[in-house]
């Protein structure tokens, strides 16, 4: 797509420096951008690349002042990685929500509808009474069981699988491969060893603006419902078990997983590979470090955990300057032994 640099100047308030007109259909880093790309400059270490770039224009800041020529158009802002990230944010509106209208062969079951400007890809399956707001994306291979409700501007990318009776917000994204409202981990053991399986009638109730990344699974709850709210991003394969509840604007990375009936405060940053036992409460603004295994109610607002089983990071580190030094103190602790048994007595 074709912009004149004088419309990203208006999208981002900006003031140009150079030519208006010049047309940019691109968008790179300032060492490898081309004629008809944008790029910005806000670290000062790639400061040198600006009198080097061939791009069109690069976005920098009003405070920025040549040590040299600059041959690019410069797009002066309040603050240019900010800036180049809303770019990138209508530029990602204007790809995503560009398809429109209904590819053969594709589903919708009875007494099931859509809103306007509504995209529904080849081989998609649409189940009886389910509800489609607008300017929603369902791509091919989507599968969509009875009684769901999706909100508006909705993105469902192809394979992504959502379960009957779940409900998806407005202005979502759910990634290829994700499935939402699969049975949460129910089996009873029986006295001859063997298992029965407990039915799972919940189901998932994702509210606005959340992300779930590819192949990422989220449980229906037994009864009741395994609840995202509002703002959460959820990194590709991450296991989110029944009736759990994951707590606004909470950022989760890959391989995490989170056992049954935990609740996930507001805000917290919960890092890959990370497992939460069942029936915990983690608090508000809690951070978990990479690799960490929960094992215990976190309610220290702002705490910062580690280890396996986790605890707060500051002892972390104080008990693995000692950890690491095991060996050696072992072997000290040794001698010292062999010299109180060559003790004379």
């Amino acid at each position: 797509m074709d912009f004149k640099i004088s419309q990203i100047a208006h999208i981002l308030n900006a003031k140009v420096e150079g030519n208006p007109d010049l047309v940019v259909n691109n968008i790179e880093s300032i060492e490898e951008a081309g004629e008809g790309s944008i790029s910005f400059l806000s670290n000062p270490k790639y400061e040198n690349f600006i009198y080097t770039t061939k791009a069109s224009a690069v976005i920098v800041d009003h405070k920025f002042e040549p040590k040299e020529e600059v041959k690019t158009t410069l797009i002066r802002v309040d603050d240019p990685y900010l800036s180049f990230t809303a770019l990138l944010e209508e530029y990602h509106k204007m790809i995503s929500f560009q398809k429109l209208g209904v590819e053969e062969p594709s589903f919708m079951g009875s007494d099931s509808s859509h809103g306007e400007n509504v995209y529904r890809g080849a081989f998609s399956y649409i189940g009886n009474n389910v509800t489609i707001g607008n300017n929603c994306k369902i791509y091919p291979q989507v599968y969509i069981g009875d009684n769901v409700i999706i909100g508006d501007n909705t993105i469902l990318h192809s394979g992504a699988k959502i379960y009957a009776n779940c409900k998806i917000g407005n202005h979502c994204v759910v990634h290829s491969g994700a499935v939402i409202g699969s049975d949460g981990f129910g089996f009873a053991p029986q006295k001859d060893s063997t298992y029965k399986t407990i039915p799972q009638i919940g189901n998932v109730v994702i509210e606005d603006h959340v992300d779930i990344g590819a192949n990422t699974t989220i449980d229906c709850a037994t009864f009741g419902s395994t609840v995202i709210k509002s703002g959460v991003k959820l990194d590709n394969l991450i296991q989110i078990a029944h009736n759990t509840e994951i707590g606004k604007n909470t950022v989760i990375a890959a391989q995490a997983g989170i056992s049954g009936s935990t609740k996930v405060g507001e805000n917290c940053v919960i890092a890959g590979q990370t497992g939460i036992v069942g029936h915990l409460k983690i608090g508000d603004h809690i951070t978990i470090a990479a690799q960490s295994g929960i094992t215990k109610n976190i309610n220290k607002k702002g705490a910062v955990m580690l280890g396996s089983p986790a605890f707060e990071m500051a002892d972390y580190k104080k008990s693995y300057v000692i950890f690491k030094r095991l060996p050696d103190l072992m072997n000290r602790i040794k001698e010292l032994e062999q010299k109180i048994l060559n003790l004379p007595t």
